[in-house]
């Protein structure tokens, strides 16, 4: 365990985004109850995807993880989960084709719930209440009663993850990622685009794949590994009561481990080395992840690599770069320099919606080119750098949404009012999804390729 830590240490050192309250004994109350429950994932999974995530620190896998901006209570469905799954799974399978590697599968999903805010205080018409901070906290209409910060929420959150959870299990293990679905997958407002042309022909491949396999005795039926994908659940732990209330010593080890998700994630706003998010995540061995933006510099990043995996075990780390497209070139190349200098494990990720928001008709967006931008962007620095660009992390869904403008299927500015549901950031629609998906396989090839060169000149010397 860590030195001095204890899973409520977090509670003497600064804190930010957290709500106030107003009845402490209330909320001290929902938080004795979330502790008596039981935990929504085990110490076991969370040590099944640090192993997987070591694999992709040594350059041996590549890391997918996206899903929700925030999850909502109103829109908890099995029909939303299940078009999330299948729109993941396409971007995974055009992944692993085109990587030769595996893929690892993170969802935003399951817990993601809270979300931190510039400001405290909103104001529309004149009128100021408190910011909404995710369904597990307060209300998004914006009404005095909604606002108020309510633990009763911490409870309903707990609920629908398990339900989550449960959904997720069953089409993970139950047969629905059976390669011979493939052709399945497609939702059906992505039939017709380019994407979908695309996925099509990449599915008819695979399933000729399938059936050789199956002349040769190599089906589903004896390689589970072919109808069944490990699925883990992510989410950011910004609401540090709860994530108490689910921390639990494992049996087998005797180390603490956040129960509420299998990875979970420390913001740019809240990752000061002294303050309370980074002193509750360093005692837990879950593995984390690491927002960093274009504030991040070399020194500070260090101390933090430091602070939360000490030991420098791969796969325990995972940074999460957010500059923003115009930014990369000036940011990262900075950081990798210092973290390889140092010799310190980690898995590099790009987030390419944070730092690309910009403001159309009134709406938040993300304009679709600026996120291809960033990704390109940060492969093309990795690869400058001799390093691994272990993954990608993006908002998106499975639904019909228009919240991103651009993309094969271009969303125009005034299209954002047609679907535009999202309870925080915009999101990906699954079109757009797939697209990406085609363009990180892409570089993918142009890495391994480069990579290979690498290798062979040095063998060459």
């Amino acid at each position: 365990m860590a030195k001095d830590w204890t899973p409520s240490s977090w509670r003497s050192k600064p804190v930010l985004q957290v709500p106030d309250y107003p009845d402490p004994a209330a909320l001290a109350e929902t938080e004795e109850r979330l502790a008596s429950f039981p935990p929504l994932v085990f110490a076991g999974e969370a040590r099944k995807l640090k192993k997987s995530l070591a694999e992709v620190a040594e350059g041996e896998a590549f890391l997918l993880q996206g899903g929700d901006c925030a999850e909502s209570f109103a829109e908890h469905g099995a029909d939303n989960i299940r078009d999330f799954f299948r729109a993941f799974l396409q971007m995974a399978i055009v992944l692993t084709f085109a990587g030769s590697q595996p893929v690892v599968k993170v969802g935003r999903i399951a817990g993601q719930f809270a979300k931190p805010r510039s400001s405290d205080n909103e104001t529309k018409d004149g009128k100021t209440l408190p910011s909404y901070r995710g369904d597990i906290i307060n209300g998004i209409e914006f009404t005095e009663g909604a606002r108020i910060p309510n633990p009763e929420r911490q409870i309903e959150a707990y609920r629908q993850s398990a339900a989550t959870l449960n959904l997720l299990r069953a089409f993970a293990q139950g047969g629905y990622a059976n390669l011979d679905n493939v052709h399945q997958w497609m939702l059906g407002f992505v039939a017709g685009s380019p994407e979908a042309e695309r996925y099509s022909a990449l599915a008819d491949r695979i399933s000729e794949t399938m059936a050789f396999m199956r002349a040769i005795g190599i089906d589903a039926e004896n390689h589970p590994s072919l109808r069944e994908t490990d699925f883990f659940t992510s989410h950011e732990a910004l609401l540090l009561g709860y994530e108490q209330a689910l921390t639990r010593v494992d049996s087998t080890s005797g180390d603490w481990y956040a129960t509420s998700g299998h990875m979970i994630w420390i913001g740019d706003r809240t990752r000061q080395l002294d303050h309370a998010h980074i002193e509750f995540c360093r005692g837990i061995q879950n593995p984390l992840g690491l927002k960093c933006g274009p504030s991040s510099e070399p020194d500070d990043l260090l101390r933090l690599i430091d602070r939360l995996n000490p030991d420098n075990k791969a796969g325990r780390l995972t940074l999460i770069t957010r500059f923003g497209h115009e930014r990369v070139e000036e940011c990262l190349p900075k950081l990798i320099r210092a973290v390889e200098r140092e010799g310190r494990k980690v898995v590099w990720s790009c987030d390419p919606m944070h730092g690309n928001t910009i403001t159309l008709n009134r709406y938040k967006t993300r304009p679709f080119e600026r996120i291809l931008a960033e990704v390109q962007a940060f492969f093309d620095v990795h690869r400058a750098e001799g390093t691994h660009p272990g993954g990608i992390h993006i908002e998106m869904t499975g639904k019909d949404v228009t919240e991103c403008t651009g993309g094969a299927r271009p969303i125009l500015a005034e299209d954002l009012s047609d679907r535009y549901h999202t309870h925080c950031d915009p999101r990906l629609n699954a079109n757009q999804a797939l697209e990406l998906a085609f363009l990180v396989a892409e570089l993918l090839k142009k890495d391994h390729v480069a990579t290979a060169l690498r290798q062979a000149t040095a063998v060459n010397g």
